[in-house]
């Protein structure tokens, strides 16, 4: 597995070299640090003079040499911890640009299977609003992206989020083959929508509501029973979980009080316009769960 580290030397930053630890089970073959100097901000904080703008640019790149070297050493002890170091190449790039769009363009230049990087919690509303990195690059990944929200240094409690599509099965595959380690216990979920408001609910017989929300919970019992028996077979510890209730309540409580370290899904392509807005359910997941977030997009399972 190719990985792409963006670091910043901030702590969440350090969070994510630290999960490498976690992924080192995967002997990632490849690990590349980036630090990207934000230059569009720099040249709008200097009031487009060039020569404050040169030199600040210089003491950036200067302070972002040092951030990647300090990254070094912490992805290499980390790597290290999980006797996978000698076997993985590192490599660090310094660039310029708007952080967010270099880190996905470089995550396409050097084919990553994995971006990974720490985030402060999405849950200040208005620094979310105001459109975090870690936002912005899960709309434009090319790939699947790991959201360090917390130390994390080893897998043992994972929820997997589903619904019956091609994304989420995407996800269960991604995780099993490539971030799971036999020791973790996998909780895969699904919450579905009732077919009934609850004006109409007051209406109805429980015969009549339970004939509406049969087959409802049938077709999600029968996707949860299918992923269940393709970590079995893989030899990983599931727990299944079907819900009908809130799709984002269902599944942030469950994390909150599983205390998982780690939430899957599944997400799909967006278009150019959707960028602006992530899907709904990832936007909100990513946003409001307590823990880890991986977002799998375009992984080549």
């Amino acid at each position: 597995m190719r990985i792409l580290c963006a670091v910043d030397g901030s702590e969440h930053s350090q969070w994510g070299v630290q999960a490498l630890e976690a992924l080192a089970g995967q002997e990632p073959e490849h690990v590349t640090l980036l630090h990207v100097v934000d230059q569009p901000a720099l040249q709008a904080a200097t009031n487009k003079n060039p020569v404050a703008a040169k030199r600040a640019l210089a003491a950036m790149e200067k302070a972002g040499t040092a951030v990647l070297r300090d990254a070094t050493r912490a992805a290499r002890l980390a790597l290290g911890q999980a006797a996978t170091g000698p076997r993985t190449k590192l490599q660090t790039i310094l660039a310029r640009g708007p952080i967010a769009h270099v880190i996905s363009r470089t995550a396409r230049r050097v084919k990553t299977d994995l971006i990974l990087m720490g985030s402060r919690s999405l849950r200040d509303i208005q620094g979310f609003l105001l459109g975090s990195v870690s936002r912005q690059v899960a709309a434009t990944a090319p790939c699947p992206l790991l959201v360090v929200k917390q130390p994390l240094t080893t897998l043992l409690c994972v929820a997997l989020a589903v619904d019956d599509t091609r994304p989420s099965r995407a996800a269960a595959r991604f995780l099993r083959s490539r971030i799971l380690p036999r020791s973790a216990t996998v909780t895969i979920l699904t919450s579905v929508d009732s077919p009934v408001t609850d004006f109409a609910a007051r209406y109805l017989s429980e015969s009549q509501l339970t004939e509406l929300k049969g087959p409802v919970m049938e077709r999600a019992t029968r996707l949860i029973d299918a992923l269940r028996d393709e970590f079995i077979k893989d030899g990983f510890s599931v727990v299944a979980q079907t819900h009908m209730d809130h799709v984002i309540e269902t599944i942030v409580k469950h994390v909150e009080a599983s205390h998982d370290q780690l939430l899957v899904i599944g997400s799909r392509d967006l278009t150019k316009s959707e960028r602006l807005y992530l899907g709904s359910v990832s936007e909100s997941l990513l946003r409001h769960a307590p823990c880890s977030v991986l977002i799998v997009r375009g992984a080549r399972t």
